[in-house]
């Protein structure tokens, strides 16, 4: 019975090592290629600091991804920090998890899962279904904002009033989780670096954000054909159907919704594009 008894332990003992050998093998971190010069930042939003920039052909380790937008990250200098999910910058290998539905947590992922915010799995931005209710989501909080009053410089630690990239980072940190930089023209590079702009506001889609120069007058022949190196001084988010969500002055009431064609928002417009890829 003795005997017996140290076999029945020793084979407990085997299979439960065997099994911590395939939960350490699952944490095990999938390979990355840099495919495009991006940002190795210490936290996961664009308002964070960076360790610098990570090069075309840098490998890393893909550690956690944190969100549809975030990969936490480890570099070949064993720095750990945060890069952009895209496919414009970086490419899985997948060869980390044994499991193509892991959590972070406790396997690597492999690249064909999509979902939540602990997956390591390699998708670059949301399903279509996934952004439109993202969209829905950002309209509808920045919406809840009606008639909120306006404030140049206002702080971005409450919401009592807004300035215009105060307003739309709101809305889109409280719809998508979304962090955007603090002010309008940081916000036009980011949604510059993502891609796919356009200069004609028809070819816009609800949810994107729109982005305008100086006032100069109600007349078109007011601002000049080319605005490609106009400073870019205001931000709002397109609603579909010629209109914009946005807030830009006390004397307009606040966060409202205007129309955009035949008025200056449209001889003012520079250009917009989606936050979300």
């Amino acid at each position: 019975m003795k005997k017996q008894l140290t076999a029945l332990l020793l084979a407990t003992t085997v299979t439960f090592s065997v099994g911590a050998l395939t939960a350490e093998q699952a944490l095990a971190a999938s390979n990355a290629t840099i495919v495009s010069g991006v940002n190795f930042r210490k936290a996961p939003n664009t308002g964070s600091a960076t360790y610098g920039l990570l090069k075309t052909g840098e490998k890393v380790d893909i550690l956690d991804k944190v969100n549809n937008y975030w990969y936490k990250v480890r570099d070949d200098q064993g720095r750990v920090g945060y890069i952009s999910t895209s496919s414009k910058y970086v490419r899985t290998d997948g060869s980390g998890g044994s499991s193509s539905n892991g959590s972070g947590t406790s396997n690597g992922g492999s690249t064909s899962n999509t979902g939540g915010s602990s997956n390591s799995g390699s998708t670059s931005k949301p399903s279509t279904g996934n952004s439109s209710e993202l969209v829905n989501k950002i309209i509808a909080a920045g919406k809840k904002y009606m008639g909120t009053p306006y404030e140049f410089g206002s702080s971005r630690s409450n919401t009592s009033t807004f300035d215009c990239s105060d307003f739309t980072r709101q809305a889109f940190k409280e719809g998508a989780g979304i962090t955007l930089p603090s002010d309008s023209r940081g916000q036009a590079s980011y949604v510059k670096s993502l891609g796919g702009t356009t200069t004609d506001w028809h070819n816009l889609k609800p949810g994107d954000l729109m982005f305008f120069m100086d006032y100069k007058g109600t007349k078109a022949s007011a601002y000049p054909s080319d605005k490609s190196n106009q400073r870019i001084s205001h931000v709002g988010i397109y609603l579909g159907d010629g209109k914009i969500l946005h807030t830009f002055s006390k004397a307009s009431g606040g966060v409202r919704i205007d129309s955009i064609a035949g008025k200056h928002w449209e001889h003012r417009f520079v250009f917009g594009g989606s936050a979300l890829k």
